[in-house]
């Protein structure tokens, strides 16, 4: 195991399940860390750096699963363990973005399959929201009227019809096109299209209001 093995969190009340799953975790090359409960979590587990995925009880006294859940807004994938078969609370844990969701005792195996899926899944987002940071680091280094352009550009308006929008002479939108697909390192109108449509579904503003 290295710092460079894929990171899992435990978060359990019992104190022997934890240590269990740590010694689990660790032995199939994951780095293991637990917590007695969520909060320890929330103060000391650094969650969003890199891909992780946290295995987590779902009955806790103060904060149990499903808050924590909520709390964490999907930030990394979870799979659930409950001592209880309970469908109904499965069925609110999987709505709300759960990975999996085993019941205890967990087989070994099983627990290990559905973590290295929690880990591909927590890989995606890691990039996803790479890519996302990526184009809102682009987006701030266009002018308040480059933003105007692209917000009418990615409309499919022509250079044209920008200019008379904007009260500017066309040669001047072509100047400000030219610059915004620099900057945002868009091959064509289509790429454009593209960092806007993502930008707008992360809900990241470009456009000046």
């Amino acid at each position: 195991m290295t710092d460079s093995s894929p990171r899992v969190f435990v978060v359990d009340d019992d104190d022997g399940v934890c240590r269990a799953l740590g010694r689990l975790l660790r032995c199939a090359g994951y780095r293991a860390e637990v917590f007695a409960s969520a909060r320890s979590f929330l103060a000391d587990a650094d969650f969003t750096s890199e891909p992780a995925c946290l295995v987590l009880d779902l009955q806790m006294p103060e904060v149990n699963g499903l808050e924590l859940q909520r709390e964490l807004n999907k930030s990394l994938p979870i799979v659930f363990l409950s001592g209880h078969g309970d469908i109904g609370t499965t069925v609110n844990a999987m709505k709300a973005g759960a990975s999996d969701f085993l019941t205890k005792p967990v087989n070994d195996t099983e627990l290990l399959d559905v973590v290295e899926r929690a880990l591909a899944r927590a890989r995606q987002m890691h990039e996803e929201r790479r890519g996302l940071a990526e184009i809102e680091q682009r987006l701030a280094t266009l002018t308040p009227r480059e933003r105007e352009v692209m917000a009418l550009v990615v409309t499919g308006r022509l250079n044209k019809q920008i200019a008379f929008d904007l009260g500017i002479a066309e040669k001047t939108i072509k100047v400000h096109r030219a610059r915004v697909m620099e900057k945002m390192k868009a091959d064509s109108l289509a790429d454009l299209i593209h960092l806007a449509d993502k930008a707008s579904a992360a809900g990241i503003a470009y456009a000046v209001h």
